[in-house]
């Protein structure tokens, strides 16, 4: 590379890059014009083709002399389904219409349709030699066809049942004429299978007919045969003649038995009249007697001269007498006239008397007669049900035979569907459009050139520039960027003092490190002390919900110790936690890694390991670990400037991400912490005042104003202590 050491690290200069491109813009647009006057040239040549358009609606048609009532149940009926509407469009692209269509067209005498027809010199030397069969043994239309399906489109416009008949083709005139050609065709073959059922109907039905009506007369004349052996004859259409004639003396008799009973009464009236000698003035039967009125008028004259003689002559005048042997005799026979009609109405009674036993003696008679009637009425009702069942039948038959033979003219059985839209000749082509294809291409030509500038630029090296930074491997960039568990990095402290001998050493004695930390994480039995202590700390950092913790220690190991007994705490309290070891020392990775030569952050950042083999569990919790690694400290801090992205990455993993950072200062704390949510912890197991006060004071001008004091205590001991 031009200008940039062999192993030195560089970056790409994108004003290097515009710049050139820049620089280069006469030839660019050299290039974009000859591009976009090919592309003009291209569209120019190709030949172009022409669509149009014809539109179906599927719907239930009914002939136009259908009555009323035919139009609204044929409007009631059920619409076509989904189904329906997809299969009128299979039936459209048919092979049987589209050879129709062929054949009307006369497609085949077109070249672009037959290719075949004309032929090659190649094709004609491969069906001399038996290597290809000859295109023109097939029929016309069978030569075409394939070419008309790859112009043709038939689809069905969503949410309705219209179907649409596309057509693309080189002439205009025949995009138009195909489409209608082809709804034509679509609707005379609808019409015609209408017609065909028709025409089957009334063939079938013809000797159905004929069969039915010598069955209905076979059947009527067994009804009446029946009736007639059987005495069933029918008096007023409804009911036979036994049970019309008990009907009739059931009505005698109750009549006649109500004149008995009434003449009874009338003679015992009489009677009455007669024994209590009371007058008969009140009995309808005497008064209506005209010779009781004759004698009712003698004996009222009578009465009426003695009257008047009493009043002038002595009651034995001679005169006087002889009226009243008149008015005697009178009344004899007035009452012999009474014994008269008493006997007469006797009489009717026993005239009504015989006459009811003579009807009673009937009825039994008619009602024999009528149980028998009701037998034989079985066997006549089968029959009549038989031939009622044969006469509709024969009547159903008829009328359909009547409504098929009306719908044999064409006219008659319309498709159930009509045109909506007819294609029209197009005026502009459907392909090729110049204006779009001229603008793609001039575009297409602009990109492609700047990015061959751009390529030449980099791979000659005048693009790149070096830098201090050294590059992520690949495989932490793509943990960073899938968001898995990010990568870790040492810390600031790490990288301004020289590597430790410790780092590279084997872990010491497990019981050594567990004095070592117990020293270091004794707590202070006064209660003010006991508020800085390391479980306090887990509970606030708990309640903060702050994704990262920078820990300090200023004092060292014991200090570090005191971070790893809070990220312990912290995954006890069922918390997502990692600790990153950025110290120095890499005491945090003997107190918690079960490998002391584990791969870390070091070997990520050096791209000797990958991401997923520096994360380990601890080995007393449930928290997480990226050890210090085992690489070059100087090395690896050339990546410090991308700390930020790592920390985001973790920080969307895992609950709380616990950076140690060692005796760190305020400026390397900075570059971790830039634009952040943090929790800057100052780890001081035995508190100085002057050192406490000089880093709270150095924070809070650097802008930090939440800065927690961790002095261990009792939390550290015990959470340590498991070790042991």
């Amino acid at each position: 590379m031009s200008g940039v050491a062999r192993d030195q690290d560089v970056d790409i200069d994108l004003g290097q890059l515009v710049r050139a491109v820049w620089a280069r813009r006469l030839r660019i647009l050299t290039i974009t014009l000859v591009g976009a006057g090919v592309a003009f040239a291209g569209a120019k040549i190709m030949s172009p083709q022409y669509r149009s358009e014809t539109r179906i609606l599927i719907e239930p048609r009914a002939p136009a002399f259908a009555s009323t009532q035919q139009i609204n149940d044929a409007s009631a009926g059920p619409l076509m389904d989904e189904l329906n509407i997809a299969s009128q469009v299979q039936l459209l692209q048919s092979a049987d219409l589209l050879k129709k269509v062929i054949n009307d067209l006369k497609l085949y005498n077109l070249p672009e349709f037959d290719d075949a027809a004309s032929g090659s010199a190649m094709g004609s030397i491969l069906v001399k030699l038996h290597l290809k069969k000859n295109p023109l043994e097939n029929p016309p239309e069978e030569r075409v066809i394939d070419a008309f399906v790859e112009r043709l489109q038939v689809y069905q416009v969503p949410g309705s049942r219209v179907i649409g008949i596309n057509f693309t083709s080189k002439d205009p005139k025949l995009a138009a004429a195909i489409p209608n050609a082809m709804a034509n065709v679509y609707l005379s073959t609808q019409s015609g299978a209408k017609l065909d059922s028709n025409s089957e109907a009334t063939r079938w039905l013809e000797p159905e007919i004929e069969g039915l009506r010598q069955k209905v007369s076979e059947a009527e004349k067994k009804v009446a045969e029946y009736r007639t052996s059987h005495g069933l004859l029918q008096t007023n259409g409804t009911t036979t003649f036994p049970a019309q004639q008990l009907n009739d003396i059931s009505a005698e008799l109750t009549r006649v038995r109500g004149d008995k009973a009434n003449a009874e009464a009338r003679a015992q009236a009489v009677r009455n009249a007669l024994s209590s000698g009371e007058a008969f003035d009140t009995l309808p039967d005497i008064m209506s007697s005209q010779a009781i009125q004759r004698l009712k008028g003698t004996e009222s004259g009578l009465q009426s001269q003695i009257s008047d003689l009493q009043t002038s002559l002595l009651n034995n005048h001679p005169r006087l007498k002889s009226l009243r042997a008149q008015l005697s005799d009178i009344r004899t026979q007035i009452r012999q006239e009474t014994q008269k009609i008493l006997a007469s109405i006797e009489n009717e009674s026993k005239v009504a008397d015989l006459r009811a036993n003579e009807l009673e003696r009937q009825s039994d008679t008619a009602q024999a007669n009528s149980a028998r009637a009701g037998e034989d009425e079985v066997g006549l009702n089968a029959l009549e049900r038989e031939a009622n069942a044969q006469r509709q039948l024969l009547e159903t038959y008829l009328v359909r035979y009547r409504e098929a033979a009306s719908r044999a003219d064409s006219n008659s059985s319309p498709a159930d569907a009509r045109i909506v839209s007819k294609a029209i000749e197009p005026v502009d082509p459907y392909f090729p459009k110049v204006v779009p294809i001229v603008v793609v291409a001039a575009v297409a030509t602009l990109i492609i050139s700047a990015i061959a500038i751009m390529l030449s630029e980099l791979f000659s090296g005048r693009a790149l520039r070096p830098t201090d930074a050294a590059p992520e491997t690949i495989e932490a960039e793509a943990f960073v960027e899938e968001k898995h568990v990010p990568q870790a990095v040492p810390t600031v402290a790490a990288a301004k003092k020289p590597v430790q001998p410790s780092m590279l050493a084997v872990v010491a004695d497990e019981e050594d490190v567990i004095e070592d930390v117990n020293a270091a994480e004794e707590a202070p039995d006064d209660e003010d002390e006991n508020e800085f202590s390391v479980a306090s700390v887990a509970d606030y950092l708990t309640g903060s919900r702050a994704p990262l913790a920078i820990a300090i220690s200023p004092t060292g190991d014991n200090g570090s110790a005191a971070t790893v007994s809070l990220t312990r705490m912290l995954a006890d309290a069922d918390r997502r936690v990692i600790l990153i070891d950025m110290t120095g020392s890499g005491y945090p990775t003997e107190l918690m890694a079960e490998d002391q030569a584990a791969l870390g952050v070091t070997d990520l950042l050096c791209g000797e390991a990958a991401f997923g083999d520096t994360i380990h569990g601890d080995r007393l919790s449930d928290a997480h670990l990226i050890p210090q690694g085992q690489s070059d400290v100087r090395r690896a801090m050339r990546g410090v400037d991308r700390l930020s992205l790592l920390l985001d990455a973790l920080a969307a993993a895992y609950d709380l991400v616990v950076v140690e950072c060692g005796s760190a200062d305020v400026a390397g704390v900075s570059r971790l912490t830039r634009s952040r949510d943090v929790e800057i912890i100052l780890s001081l197991p035995e508190v100085e005042e002057t050192v406490f006060v000089a880093l709270m004071t150095e924070f809070q001008a650097a802008g930090y104003e939440r800065v927690v004091l961790m002095s261990g205590g009792e939390g550290a001991e015990q959470t340590l202590g498991r070790a042991a």
